[in-house]
């Protein structure tokens, strides 16, 4: 539950997905990129492309709604979403260790925005340092346990690929990633299913 990279200073209306593809086409950002054949676990409102493994939309996806149905799992979709989420969650326990220790970053409006970037990024770090050298921190605990998630005002909600990738395409992919990568998600539902069901 530690933060790997951080970006402050976008307005909170600004959609995360064009943060990201911000700092993806900036070849300084120092972003790290997942190293070929491996994900970030994206939500819904990112695109599925190489490197960024989204959900399936328009089916099923939170992990209350699985629940809601006694754990019941409708098809290889479903069970996709459903272990997508269920690794997600993880990103959504953090943000709600952070929050929860730190309030200010519910009430920082009367800060100028140099400041606001300035605390946001501080509570990160102490964030990770905490965690780093307090096994014992009780938030940590509460918000490790699965299924516990954030407080409810949070807002969060075999790969063949060549290695040649640069810093603006680390996975060396060309035509049209987003059926490569719809294909590879395709693969992994289907090898999943598979599993699920033997």
């Amino acid at each position: 539950m530690l933060f790997t990279y951080i970006v402050t200073g976008w307005e909170g209306a600004v959609h995360d997905s064009r943060v990201l593809t911000t700092q993806l086409k900036d070849p300084n950002s120092g972003f790290p990129h997942p190293p070929p054949g491996k994900y970030y676990l994206v939500d819904s409102g990112y695109s599925n492309k190489p490197g960024y493994l989204a959900p399936f939309r328009n089916v099923p996806y939170h992990l209350r709604d699985a629940r809601r149905r006694g754990g019941r799992i409708n098809g290889p979709t479903e069970l996709f979403n459903y272990r997508h989420a269920s690794l997600r969650n993880c990103i959504e326990r953090c943000f709600g260790v952070l929050k929860a220790r730190f309030p200010i970053l519910r009430f920082m409006t009367n800060f100028s925005l140099v400041r606001q970037r300035e605390i946001a990024m501080c509570c990160c770090v102490l964030h990770n340092f905490i965690k780093l050298h307090n096994r014992d921190d009780p938030l940590f605990h509460r918000f490790g346990v699965d299924g516990v998630m954030p407080p409810p005002d949070s807002d969060d909600e075999d790969n063949t690929a060549s290695s040649s990738g640069t810093a603006a395409n680390p996975h060396g992919y060309g035509g049209n990633d987003e059926n490569f990568a719809n294909s590879m998600r395709d693969h992994i539902m289907i090898h999943m299913y598979l599993h699920y069901n033997m």
